[in-house]
């Protein structure tokens, strides 16, 4: 009996055990969760936040930004996107008198920066695309020359020209200009426009020497487009491909043999005419 006593108290005491252990467990994972949250509020409450102007609806390319298409809104100030408005003043000078336009399509709540928008009283037009010291030139397109409709601006290509060169009746296609940008297709410059458009001429950024380069193919031959990736950040060589090199055809150099005519012996004999002598050709004797 006394025995069976003791068995049932170690009994007791090993689940006591077990059940304190368990608890300690289960507490101490409840201090670390407390912990890491009460971590997590601090840093939250550490960020520190900016007012900033952000799109109030939807808008789309060349719209006029109106003070009612803006909100201020809250904004970490350590992922303030570069060229965000804070300010109404600078944002609408003078009472919006000369209006700021859009330049790139916005989704409602996305930040108004300096990119997508126009400055105070400057046209939604090609002229405010263009760098510094760059000009615009317009290239005649179709749907074989133009890449199908799927040429947007923004993107850069690739000019070939296609012609013959002086003396030659073959037709040669050669790689003219690598990467050049595009900034518009028929009249519009909307970058983020969507519908697949067959264009009939578009427009690149180029300096007054390619401008020069690209009017003088244009007016010689045929001018066709390749669309470069938009990660691609290698430069094309030189590119130049005839009919023959096409074809595979090896072009023969011709040798033209030299026939020496066997010039014929000639015999004369000299007589004299009064105060002449004259030389009076004679068949030949061995």
């Amino acid at each position: 009996m006394r025995l069976l006593f003791v068995l049932v108290l170690m009994v007791g005491l090993g689940l006591a055990g077990f059940a304190v252990y368990m608890v300690q467990g289960y507490v101490a994972e409840y201090q670390n969760q407390t912990a890491r949250a009460n971590e997590l509020a601090q840093k939250a409450v550490q960020v520190k936040l900016v007012d900033v102007y952000v799109a109030n609806r939807d808008l789309e390319y060349g719209e006029v930004l109106s003070p009612e298409d803006a909100v201020l809104a809250k904004w970490p100030e350590d992922w303030l996107p570069e060229g965000a408005f804070s300010d109404t003043a600078t944002l609408f000078p003078g009472d919006n008198d000369q209006p700021r336009m859009v330049l790139r399509a916005m989704e409602k709540f996305e930040p108004l920066l300096a990119v997508k928008i126009t400055e105070p009283g400057e046209d939604a037009g090609l002229t405010s695309r263009l760098t510094r010291g760059m000009r615009a030139f317009a290239i005649n397109v179709d749907v074989s020359s133009g890449v199908s409709g799927f040429l947007r601006p923004g993107n850069r290509v690739d000019v070939y020209w296609t012609g013959s060169l002086r003396g030659k009746n073959d037709k040669v296609t050669k790689l003219i200009e690598a990467g050049v940008q595009l900034i518009a297709v028929d009249q519009s410059t909307d970058t983020g426009r969507q519908s697949t458009v067959i264009a009939r001429t578009v427009t690149v950024e180029a300096t007054p020497q390619q401008v020069a380069a690209l009017a003088q193919a244009q007016s010689t031959g045929r001018l066709s487009l390749s669309l470069v990736g938009a990660t691609d950040d290698t430069i094309a060589s030189a590119v130049e491909i005839d009919q023959n090199q096409l074809l595979g055809i090896k072009e023969e150099v011709k040798k033209q043999e030299v026939v020496e005519a066997e010039v014929p012996e000639v015999c004369t004999i000299k007589t004299r005419r009064g105060a002449n002598v004259v030389e009076i050709p004679i068949p030949c004797t061995n």
